[in-house]
C-alpha cells in the first residue's frame, strides 16, 4: 500500500497526526462563534430599540455603544476584557472578602468579547431593517389599535429579519473570522491549534494553509445556510 504524501500524513487521526486535534479545534471555534453570535443578538435586542428610540438619552447609550466597539479594534476589546474581566471580577471578590486571584473562563472571554462586537453589528443591521420598512404599516398598526404584541411580532419583525438576514450573514461572517483573534486567550481552536502543529512540526505553511482551507470551508456551508434562510423569508416578495 503507498504511503501518503508525508504533508497529508500530518492530518492523520491519532498519536501521528493532528487531525482530531484540529477536528476538535474546528468544533471549538463553531461553538465560540455560535454562542459569540448569540449573545450579539442578546445585545442587538437590548440596543436596536434605543437607536431608534426619540429619547435622546437612550438613544445616546445606543449610539455610544455601536460607536465605541466598532471603532476600536476587536483584538483590542479581548484584551480589555481578557485582562480587565478578570481584574473587576477580583475586585468583586475582595469586596466580599476574598483575596485570591480570579481567572474567567478562556471560552467565557473570548465568546462574550466577540459577541458584544457582534452585538454592535447586529444592531446596525437591525436599525437599518427596521427603518427601511414601509412607514405606512406603522400608521396603519396605530390606526387600527393593534396592541404591542401584534404590532412587534406579527407586523415589524418577520420584515425586519427578511430585510436583516443578507447583512447578518455578514455578521456571521465576521464572527465566525475573529474567533481567530481569540487565540491570544490560550483557547484552543483553528488558529491556536494550527500555531501549536507549526510549531512542533516545523511546518508552519502547511498547518497555516490547513486552516484558511478549513475557515473556507466553514464559511461556504454557513453562506449556504443564509441563503436557504433568505429563500423563505422572501417567498412572495
Amino acid at each position: 500500500m503507498s504511503q501518503p504524501p508525508y504533508n497529508m500524513g500530518l492530518l492523520a487521526f491519532g498519536d501521528n497526526g493532528w487531525g482530531d486535534e484540529l477536528f476538535f479545534a474546528t468544533l471549538m471555534t463553531l461553538a465560540v462563534a455560535i454562542t459569540a453570535m448569540f449573545i450579539g443578538f442578546i445585545f442587538s435586542l437590548i440596543f436596536t430599540p434605543l437607536k431608534i428610540t426619540n429619547n435622546k438619552i437612550l438613544n445616546f447609550i445606543g449610539n455610544f455603544y455601536t460607536t465605541v466597539i466598532r471603532g476600536v479594534p476587536e483584538l483590542l476589546v479581548i484584551y480589555l476584557f481578557f485582562f480587565g474581566g478578570s481584574a473587576a471580577v477580583m475586585f468583586v471578590g475582595k469586596i466580599f472578602g476574598y483575596d485570591g486571584y480570579i481567572e474567567i473562563n478562556a471560552f467565557i472571554t473570548g465568546a462574550f468579547s466577540i459577541g458584544i462586537i457582534s452585538g454592535a453589528y447586529s444592531t446596525e443591521v437591525f436599525r437599518g431593517a427596521i427603518q427601511s420598512i414601509d412607514k405606512g404599516q406603522f400608521e396603519a398598526c396605530k390606526v387600527l389599535g393593534l396592541n404591542k404584541y401584534i404590532y412587534s411580532f406579527k407586523i415589524v419583525i418577520p420584515q425586519m429579519l427578511r430585510l436583516a438576514i443578507p447583512n447578518l450573514n455578514n455578521v456571521w461572517q465576521i464572527t465566525l473570522k475573529d474567533t481567530s483573534l481569540i487565540s491570544v486567550t490560550g483557547l484552543v481552536e483553528i488558529m491556536r491549534q494550527s500555531y501549536i502543529a507549526a510549531g512542533s512540526t516545523r511546518d508552519p505553511l502547511f498547518f497555516y494553509s490547513f486552516a484558511a482551507l478549513l475557515y473556507l470551508i466553514l464559511t461556504f456551508f454557513s453562506m449556504k445556510i443564509f441563503n436557504k434562510l433568505e429563500q423563505n423569508y422572501n417567498r412572495g416578495f
